[in-house]
């Protein structure tokens, strides 16, 4: 639980809590309105008086005005960008764009934000290259998605166009051709019985929105269907005629 001027949770910050004002010096003790004698030395509405806040809480909302903790620093802002850093890190890998973005909607000062970030590149947190190489290598095992689509993602992640070139490039053209026709064989059994036009715009479909290009999703596309219509001949009608 933090105050409303507290930094966040984990910073110290003028919301921590163990610095209310000093007790004052035990008084005479005094009467409540039916004769019941009421604790000495806590003060009205402080902790131990039993009072609560609007929210159900057995604390005020924030330090007492003009106690030392109301009267404490502010939060470090280097503090606070890389305690945001790492914990978006801890939950998934993150471009440098990626958590410069999100230090910008957290409003830390653009200064402390870029010397965390140099300093999470220099030790290794950061590394656009190596998330490429691996993004490239786990959407393609995994979604069968080609250069293209890769591509795009890559750029919308914040990659620079060179490290995006870069990556892309490490999947082997006939590997890429390879994974198509496994796309086109999957969907196949779903199409028959349809005109073949109609299959072959919808297996095209499937292929250009995983970012194979035309060039390449007609050329698979053919040779699948030639391969499925080599391994079924059709048997002829003809009794008559014998088989082979």
């Amino acid at each position: 639980m933090t105050g409303p001027d507290s930094g966040p949770v984990g910073e110290t910050g003028p919301g921590d809590w163990g610095a209310w004002p000093d007790r004052p010096e035990p008084g005479p003790a005094r009467t409540g309105r039916r004769g019941g004698r009421k604790r000495r030395g806590a003060p009205e509405g402080g902790p131990g008086s039993g009072a609560r806040d609007a929210g159900g809480g057995p604390f005020p909302d924030g330090p007492v005005e003009g106690s030392p903790a109301d009267q404490g620093p502010a939060a470090d802002p280097q503090a606070v960008a890389r305690a945001i850093c790492l914990r978006l890190l801890t939950m998934a890998p993150r471009t440098r764009a990626q958590l410069a973005e999100a230090l910008r909607r957290r409003e830390v000062p653009e200064d402390a934000a870029e010397a965390v970030l140099e300093r999470f590149s220099e030790v290794g947190l950061i590394d656009d290259e190596a998330f490429a190489a691996a993004w490239v290598s786990s959407r393609h095992t995994g979604r069968g998605l080609a250069r293209r689509a890769l591509a795009s993602e890559l750029r919308h992640r914040g990659v620079d166009e060179d490290t995006v070139k870069e990556a892309v490039e490490q999947l082997d053209p006939e590997q890429e051709a390879e994974t198509a026709r496994r796309l086109v064989a999957r969907k196949l059994r779903a199409t028959r019985g349809l005109e073949p036009a109609v299959r072959t715009r919808r297996l095209a479909g499937m292929l250009a929105r995983k970012g194979y290009g035309p060039g390449l999703a007609f050329r698979v596309i053919r040779e699948v269907l030639e391969s499925e219509e080599a391994d079924d001949p059709v048997v002829p009608d003809d009794p008559d005629l014998p088989f082979a």
